[in-house]
């Protein structure tokens, strides 16, 4: 038997907090107070430059940024909603509520829970409670940007809410926050580079551990555990993407993931993996062979060597995205290689299905300037005709040059 939905009504389906206003986060927070204000303060400048009066953040990564919000909740809905003059409002699920309390800087007046029988029911939409808590909160007729295209928010979603606020202007909003967060603060850069350590470790354990005929998952396991014991007290979080781990063909494609297959000898295994800590990401990736390499692959290996240089000597304040793509693939192409996908995109704090940021690419067309603070997932890789190659780096933007986050040995990982 069927029960039919209940008409939402924002008295009924909103559950803020029933702690004094003034109470704090049961939980350590991430940064200090003052920063999260900085960021604050820079998407407000952000959405006044476009316009905007409220803004409504679906992406786990930007809440989690603007707040501090931390919790595996991104398979319901859920928003930060920003304004220019109060503090942010956490709405989701009821049930979770409690974590937003436990993780998020802003007061529990300003957390807001939607009732269960909401949860993916087709005859009934959250959104449409959120809808009345903007208007209730003074955002009815605001001109109001919301995440179009992204992972979170679906077309029922935006659906829901804009039949929520018929008196709104609604207007997309995809990247607001994401380019607030392109150069990291040295508290987020420090998180980083433990991250480094972690996925450093992580190679190392491979490279340890990996023998011929050795199951996939049972290696993958041996990854997963180093990725979360971390490395000198900084603990590992999970990562935004598994382990890419695909050897011999599948590694002609770029994005296979693990079997329970021996690993092979005499064919490429690589390994895309990424040290997480604190939600902040540092990937990186080797390729590993039993016995001796083909010629071929160690011709690769040569020419991603010396674009990985060039790179490298390219990359520094005030360079564009595209002078490092042009540096690495010209590099490339005289050895005889081309790539014809991006060389690198920005990362930094995430939640699966990417630790991208969707926001820089090192490609061309792409003339972002670089800053110090800005950090990028550098992709030397090759996908051939008979498997694949990749030795990728996270790399910072300092001030004069740039560095590696991880101190993985460059180059081909070869066993007997």
């Amino acid at each position: 038997m069927t029960t039919k939905p209940r008409t939402p009504s924002a008295p009924m389906a909103l559950q803020g907090g029933s702690a004094p206003a003034a109470a704090l986060p049961s939980s350590a927070l991430a940064f200090a107070r003052t920063e999260y204000h900085e960021r604050l303060a820079a998407v407000r400048a952000s959405m006044e430059a476009q316009g905007l009066e409220a803004l409504v953040i679906s992406d786990p990564s930007n809440m989690a940024w603007l707040t501090g919000y931390d919790g595996w909740s991104f398979y319901v809905h859920q928003a930060v909603v920003v304004g220019l003059k109060a503090d942010p409002l956490w709405w989701g699920r009821g049930m979770d509520a409690a974590g937003a309390r436990r993780t998020v800087w802003m007061s529990h007046d300003h957390i807001f829970g939607y009732e269960d029988w909401l949860v993916q029911n087709p005859e009934a939409h959250p959104m449409t409670v959120l809808a009345e808590l903007m208007t209730d909160w003074g955002h009815g007729q605001a001109a109001v940007g919301v995440e179009l295209d992204n992972y979170y928010y679906s077309a029922a979603a935006h659906r829901a809410l804009t039949e929520g606020l018929p008196e709104a202007e609604i207007s997309d909003a995809t990247g607001l926050v994401n380019w607030c967060r392109a150069v990291k603060s040295p508290a987020e850069i420090a998180y980083m580079r433990r991250a480094g350590e972690i996925v450093t470790e992580m190679h190392r354990v491979i490279a340890e551990v990996a023998e011929p005929g050795m199951q996939k998952n049972a290696l993958v396991a041996e990854i997963l555990k180093a990725g979360a014991l971390g490395t000198r007290g900084a603990w590992g979080d999970y990562p935004a993407i598994v382990p890419m781990t695909p050897s011999g063909m599948d590694a002609t494609a770029p994005h296979l993931t693990w079997d329970g297959a021996p690993i092979p000898r005499g064919v490429p295994t690589f390994f895309e993996i990424a040290g997480c800590h604190r939600r902040y990401h540092c990937p990186q990736s080797r390729t590993l062979f039993f016995g001796e390499p083909p010629k071929k692959y160690r011709q690769a290996e040569e020419a991603l060597m010396a674009a990985t240089a060039a790179v490298m000597g390219a990359a520094r304040p005030g360079a564009l995205c595209e002078d490092l793509a042009r540096a690495f693939s010209s590099t490339l192409e005289r050895y005889g290689f081309r790539k014809e996908s991006r060389t690198g995109y920005s990362v930094g704090l995430s939640y699966p299905p990417d630790w991208g940021e969707r926001t820089m690419s090192l490609r061309a067309g792409d003339t972002t300037e670089l800053q110090p603070g800005m950090v990028f997932h550098f992709m030397p890789g090759l996908w051939l005709d008979d498997g694949g190659i990749e030795l990728t780096e996270t790399m910072l933007i300092t001030e004069v040059s740039a560095e590696y986050l991880a101190n993985t040995p460059p180059g081909l990982v070869v066993k007997p």
